[in-house]
């Protein structure tokens, strides 16, 4: 009789289910233990709850930005200066927002147990010891319903996540300073919303209420917002915000916030104080890495917390691997997803492609969307790639016209000898579905003329990508016979 090889995963989020069913299709026997239900945070608290709040966000956006140019009529009694027709039942779409939450953590679970995944409720931690003469090693498992239970595996797999992170001084209370797994549970919009953090999350929650209707201030302790992404990206964003009457304070650093009565009080380092009715702390997170038995069986670990994994998602420890936002490679559910199924490939002695960063999409939800891949203009302007660029504003193009769309850009990267795309970043309504025409040239070493080459639909706003790449070559031969 073969040996079947026994795999455990710790933690039921992208990285942990999507190995789950690879490792299943190869034959292996799977154990999945999660504490919070499959999907992890992804799912449950994080991605799908977020956009499916964005969604209604960018319908109130898409209307108040554009229905007077399109010529729509709206009810008497709204102002001139164009205040909303509608408001928002911030209650029902908080409920709307679990149910699908709970529905796709439901399906991904029918996914796995279909596959003869085993299922186990609870906190996983690597038994002390080691390995085993055989090389397998033991997972205890701290049951939800009470009880332990020992499993012997030969692989194990460590997908656990983050948590928001907290600081010491504006501890969330759930009610009027939160994180983002609680804003959820709102039942009324916020009137005057502090978000405190300008990455990818506080730039989304700021962007989505202030479109749902609340005022909203964004504390920024960097020179601008999204300080990751792409700079003329970012100004474009920030001064949309601005525009529509967010209050961006940049270079501001949040001491303390405290609650005084129903209001919010938010303390900056140089002493100044911004009052709210809610503040919603967008700080960064951290790695769930803690009372795992991690550090004792030789994985390493960064400063942060984070575990180190090499391309093929392998720990230091034999017979661990990592996948997901506890390794902090690239935080995506889809990069996790992908981690994951390589160190079931991997492990398994299935063919394996390591992971390559460089091929890897990402968007930002805001509105407008910000959409990229590959290489970027900081990667350009540091010397990691020799590439021209071309930017080709949204403005021109006959379909973003026909939509009221006046914010945005098409930007693309490629080598100045062979005209290779390698990179590009997407402004724009829906960059999310206008990034992948560049997702494919990258990914499939495609050069301009090859993407410039394309038919596109006319009039559309993808017809921008093939106009980038056609004005891309000729930027590409002057700068050859330079």
């Amino acid at each position: 009789m073969a040996y079947v090889t026994r795999i455990v995963i710790i933690g039921g989020g992208p990285g942990g289910y999507e190995a789950a069913l690879v490792a299943a299709d190869l034959g292996a026997e799977v154990t999945v233990v999660d504490r919070d239900g499959l999907g992890g945070a992804a799912v449950l608290t994080d991605c799908v709850p977020s956009k499916t709040l964005i969604a209604t966000a960018e319908v109130m956006t898409s209307f108040d930005s554009s229905y007077e140019e399109l010529g729509i009529k709206v009810a008497e009694g709204v102002s001139a200066a164009g205040a909303r027709v509608v408001g928002v039942d911030l209650g029902k779409v908080n409920r709307r927002v679990k149910r699908l939450a709970v529905a796709q953590s439901h399906d991904i679970t029918q996914s796995v147990t279909r596959a003869g995944v085993t299922l186990l409720r609870g906190f996983g931690r690597l038994a002390p010891g080691g390995q085993d003469v055989d090389g397998s090693r033991g997972v205890v498992v701290d049951l939800a319903e009470g009880g332990t239970q020992e499993l012997r595996a030969d692989v194990v797999l460590i997908a656990t996540g983050t948590r928001p992170r907290e600081l010491p001084d504006a501890v969330p209370d759930g009610e009027r300073i939160l994180n983002w797994t609680q804003v959820y549970d709102l039942d009324e919009l916020p009137e005057e919303l502090v978000v405190v953090g300008s990455g990818v999350t506080g730039a989304e929650f700021a962007g989505a209420y202030q479109a749902l209707g609340s005022r909203v201030t964004l504390v920024s302790s960097r020179d601008r917002v999204l300080p990751g992404e792409d700079p003329d990206a970012a100004t474009v964003l920030e001064d949309v915000f601005r525009r529509r009457g967010m209050n961006v304070m940049s270079r501001s650093r949040a001491e303390s916030v405290r609650r005084v009565g129903d209001k919010v009080e938010v303390t900056l380092s140089d002493g100044r104080v911004i009052t709210g009715s809610h503040c919603l702390m967008a700080v960064g997170s951290i790695p769930n890495t803690g009372g795992m038995g991690l550090e004792e069986a030789g994985v390493r670990l960064t400063e942060g917390g984070q575990v180190k994994v090499d391309r093929v998602s392998r720990t230091s420890a034999p017979g661990v691997y990592a996948a997901g936002d506890v390794t902090g490679v690239f935080m995506l559910a889809s990069v996790a997803a992908m981690q994951g199924r390589i160190a079931m490939y991997h492990a398994l002695g299935d063919a394996v492609q390591p992971l390559n960063l460089k091929t890897v999409a990402s968007n930002v939800f805001t509105d407008p969307e910000i959409a990229t891949v590959g290489y970027s203009a900081a990667d350009v302007e540091c010397g990691k790639m020799d590439a021209v660029c071309v930017k080709l504003p949204l403005r021109g193009n006959p379909r973003a016209k026909m939509q009221g769309i006046r914010d945005g850009f098409v930007k693309l990267f490629c080598r100045p000898g062979t005209g290779i795309v390698v990179g590009g970043v997407v402004v724009a309504p829906r960059a999310s579905e206008l990034i992948h025409p560049i997702s494919l040239a990258v990914d499939n070493n495609l050069t301009v003329e090859q993407v410039a080459g394309a038919f596109t639909v006319y009039p559309s706003v993808s017809g921008s990508v093939a106009e980038a790449a056609r004005q891309l070559h000729i930027r590409k031969r002057a700068s050859a016979d330079a």
